[in-house]
């Protein structure tokens, strides 16, 4: 009697854990079938909404992956390389020599014809037999398995395609940007895109072809960090939490954001990419006066708004957290990805500094939401997942009514914008990674509850 009044409830701990999971195991089709509906629908939609603004639709460039020429040549093998952590040694040796023997056939075949050079098709078409495969001739666990991270695989490549529509939308449907807000407000950190920018083009074409070639190839280096934390699915349990929950939904949620403070960066607003509708070109060798007064710039209709917030600083701040229990070299490739990454958001003109402090809290705030779900939604997760939001909020609606008096106060205004962040950021250390953070335990004995 006394345990049941201590537990809320007159199940035993141990039935209760029991029913959670046969409760996930009954809710998991759902999901499944939910996800799978809304995929479908925002490809055939993205595709309708391509046709209108006249644009690549989604699945026309998935078309391309299969039989034509595909758009990007690392998406198709990054969603591939995802896909086979989920079957046998033996069965990844075939997939990848099929998979390349295909990609070989059509760079002849597109070099015969004059066409460019690229891959992609061998793994899109191999990934798609592997999921035929696996559901027609693999027994019960080993199909599970597989076809969840063929669907991994399958999702990342349907994301991107969907993510382009979307930036598209953004041009079409924004036609005004808030650059100068986020560039007056930016001086309160010291204008770091001029400055790394500028860094970046003393350093000369090496440097500057490897941040480049870092910031465009994120999505590989997902892949090995979450190929990483998957590899033992096929002998073994999946693990709770992994890379892979956190990339997806930051693409989700981030993006929203592109059409509600749409900016287009530095080196198209203020340089020599704005094709006409620039401000000034002046990046990044010399940092424009605070102008008199601020209005929203309109823009051309086919550069993305894609600045606000900075969404690969996000995944790469989600990469390199998910590196840190791994072996040596993942984590010494997670903060070198991460590095890189920032030094390319803001040397290469794309991002201005506030874009990055949004995107690390919006990081630090999904990954949060997410992390360790067997410990629910205790105190310190809500606590943490309310001050990101409130960062973000906060810097967010600074930039738009408070950008003068940001760069009037630059240091003040500077030191509340690092120190809130650096806050949640200590907050997330202490909550996840400190020596408070361990788990709760499930109870199994009643007695250990006395």
């Amino acid at each position: 009697m006394l345990v049941n009044d201590v537990l809320g409830s007159s199940t035993p701990p141990s039935e209760q854990v029991g029913n959670e999971e046969l409760r996930e195991r009954r809710s998991r089709p759902v999901v499944v079938w939910c996800g799978i509906a809304a995929i479908v629908l925002a490809l055939v939609g993205g595709e309708f909404v391509a046709a209108h603004i006249g644009a690549l639709g989604p699945l026309t460039s998935l078309l391309r992956d299969y039989a034509g020429t595909p758009k990007s040549a690392t998406t198709p093998w990054a969603g591939f390389l995802l896909a086979l952590a989920g079957i046998t040694v033996r069965a990844r040796v075939g997939a990848v020599a099929a998979a390349v023997a295909i990609d070989l056939v059509f760079v002849l075949i597109r070099t015969a014809e004059g066409r460019p050079f690229t891959v992609g098709n061998g793994p899109t078409l191999v990934l798609t037999a592997l999921a035929v495969i696996a559901f027609v001739r693999w027994d019960e666990q080993r199909r599970r398995t597989a076809l969840r991270t063929i669907a991994f695989g399958a999702l990342l490549i349907s994301a991107t395609k969907i993510s382009e529509i979307w930036l598209d939308i953004t041009a079409w449907a924004c036609p005004m940007v808030l650059d100068p807000y986020v560039q007056v407000a930016d001086r309160a950190l010291g204008n770091p895109s001029w400055l790394v920018g500028h860094a970046l083009d003393a350093a000369g074409p090496v440097a500057s072809g490897v941040v480049r070639w870092v910031y465009f190839e994120l999505p590989l280096a997902a892949v090995l960090v979450a190929a990483w934390q998957l590899r033992g699915v096929t002998t073994g349990a999946w693990p709770r939490h992994y890379l892979v929950r956190t990339f997806l939904t930051l693409g989700v949620v981030g993006p929203i954001w592109y059409v509600v403070f749409p900016v287009v960066g530095p080196v198209l607003a203020y340089g020599p990419q704005g094709l006409g509708f620039q401000i000034a070109d002046v990046w990044p060798n010399v940092v424009p006066a605070v102008p008199s007064s601020i209005e929203a710039l309109r823009f051309d209709a086919i550069t993305p708004r894609n600045c606000m917030p900075s969404l690969h600083t996000a995944w790469a701040l989600s990469l390199f957290i998910h590196s840190r229990r791994g072996p040596l070299w993942l984590r010494w490739g997670g903060a070198f990805w991460l590095v890189c990454t920032l030094l390319a958001t803001l040397g290469l003109g794309a991002h201005y500094g506030v874009d990055l402090i949004v995107g690390a809290a919006l990081c630090l705030t999904v990954e949060s939401a997410l992390r360790d779900p067997d410990r629910g939604w205790d105190r310190p997760r809500i606590r943490i997942v309310a001050m990101g939001v409130a960062v973000c909020t906060g810097v967010l609606l600074s930039i738009r009514f408070l950008a003068v008096q940001m760069a009037s106060y630059p240091i003040p205004c500077g030191i509340v914008l690092l120190g809130a962040f650096g806050a949640l950021a200590i907050m997330f250390y202490t909550t996840w990674f400190g020596t408070s953070s361990a788990q709760p335990v499930r109870v199994a004995d009643p007695s250990a509850t006395l």
